[in-house]
């Protein structure tokens, strides 16, 4: 496996591992509760922070999949060159939102590592768990540069947008 196919899958091969070890560690615990009647101090809390990983490490691949929900009534009645400007219209504003996320998560993030806080089970830095808005969020923002490039050189918008082409 080259080095660009590992980066451009980056987002799919860590959502399939985090599932899957968040899915394992859950049944786990399930097991140990109620078969063993003796749970895990620290697995819920191990769960609840690689679901947050998953989630927005999810959403930048979601960008990339062209499968984040969209409403496309308005965007289906704008006709020709226009759609297109309203798709660039619509990326820059989620990339900006999203910019604004990652520099918000950021400026958390070094909050919480200034005041040492630590995980309750586990007694991880709490830097970890927050710090997965703005890595996902900067993932997102680079997703959203790609569909932005992609929509100028003219590419299909994706499926929710196959009739894009027929109006422009």
């Amino acid at each position: 496996m080259t080095i660009k196919k590992f980066l451009d899958n980056f987002e799919e091969y860590f959502c399939v591992w985090t599932m899957a070890i968040m899915t394992l560690l859950v049944f786990v615990q399930v097991v140990m509760r109620y078969v063993f009647s003796n749970s895990l101090s620290w697995s819920e809390e191990m769960a609840r922070f690689i679901f947050l990983w998953l989630s927005w490490i999810g959403a930048s691949y979601a960008v990339k999949e062209r499968s984040h929900f969209r409403v496309e009534m308005f965007a289906n009645m704008i006709p020709g060159a226009a759609r297109r400007y309203f798709e660039y219209f619509v990326l820059i504003v989620w990339f900006v939102f999203s910019f604004i996320l990652a520099w918000i998560g950021t400026e958390l993030v070094i909050f919480i590592a200034d005041t040492g806080q630590r995980s309750a089970a586990m007694e991880l830095p709490m830097t970890w768990p927050y710090a997965s808005v703005p890595i996902g969020c900067l993932l997102m923002c680079v997703r959203l540069l790609i569909e932005m490039y992609k929509l100028w050189k003219g590419e299909p918008l994706g499926p929710q947008n196959d009739n894009i082409e027929e109006v422009c």
